[in-house]
């Protein structure tokens, strides 16, 4: 039986995809910052770890915990909506180490048993502002781009030991806390500087005026068809906003 390590899974995308791989017979390791296992199926195939991936002593941890795993989905993010000039620079190292270094860091975390097993795939969750142009997402675009290439380029290094990477781009999700975790619980406003108040407003009202969204299962189903796909395929966006992105591109 194949086992995944799954980060973030508390809520939105993680847990739908956590969900996902146990209903298929998976093993699940579901780690997520805060620890509540009531928000996932009890299961002898599904255990809730702690984790915080900005914390190389945590991750050195999960990974002592969770024993030989198959496949890695680096899910955990910290989303971000500001105006860049009204954005303070702690701000953005937060989103940075959570959304880039900590991905990286579970990822070189990974890559010794794969690379010694010959097998295993990373997929990177990453996001559809790698798609478009959107304004007020400069910070968390940066962090989801750098990504992108980090992946593009380390699935080079590890295809001749049959170790696969690649990303899954995930359009916007209205039942996500995303708007709430992306102004750090505050408002919008707090981010806004007052020549750029009206732009803002009107950037968020056709962000929320979409007539097509994500589902958290369209990401699940997403994550699932990446980590079984043999043809070679780097990036996979999820849902019909993504998708749409994707082909215009």
């Amino acid at each position: 039986m194949e086992t995944v390590l799954i980060t973030g899974t508390s809520s939105g995308y993680g847990r739908e995809t956590a969900r996902h791989f146990h209903s298929q017979g998976w093993n699940v390791i579901a780690t997520m910052r805060t620890p509540r296992p009531d928000v996932l199926p009890e299961s002898d195939r599904l255990r809730v770890v702690e984790l915080d991936v900005t914390s190389p002593e945590s991750i050195t941890a999960v990974f002592e915990a969770a024993g030989p795993v198959d496949v890695l989905v680096n899910n955990a993010g910290v989303p971000s909506i500001s105006v860049f000039e009204g954005t303070p620079m702690a701000r953005v190292r937060e989103v940075f180490e959570t959304n880039t270094f900590g991905v990286m860091a579970m990822t070189q975390a990974v890559l010794p048993q794969f690379r010694e097993r010959g097998s295993g795939v990373v997929v990177n969750v990453t996001s559809s502002v790698v798609l478009g142009h959107m304004p007020l997402s400069a910070v968390y675009k940066a962090s989801k781009m750098a990504i992108e290439g980090f992946t593009a380029s380390l699935a080079l290094e590890l295809a001749p030991f049959g170790v696969q990477a690649k990303t899954v781009e995930p359009g916007a999700c209205l039942t996500t806390n995303f708007a709430a975790r992306a102004t750090n619980g505050g408002s919008l406003d707090a981010f806004v500087p007052a020549p750029y108040a009206a732009f803002a407003k009107k950037a968020m009202d056709d962000f929320t005026g979409q007539d097509v969204f994500t589902k958290e299962s369209d990401v699940a189903e997403t994550v699932w068809r990446a980590v079984h796909d043999t043809t070679g395929q780097l990036r996979f966006p999820a849902g019909p906003d993504a998708v749409r992105l994707a082909q215009a591109k």
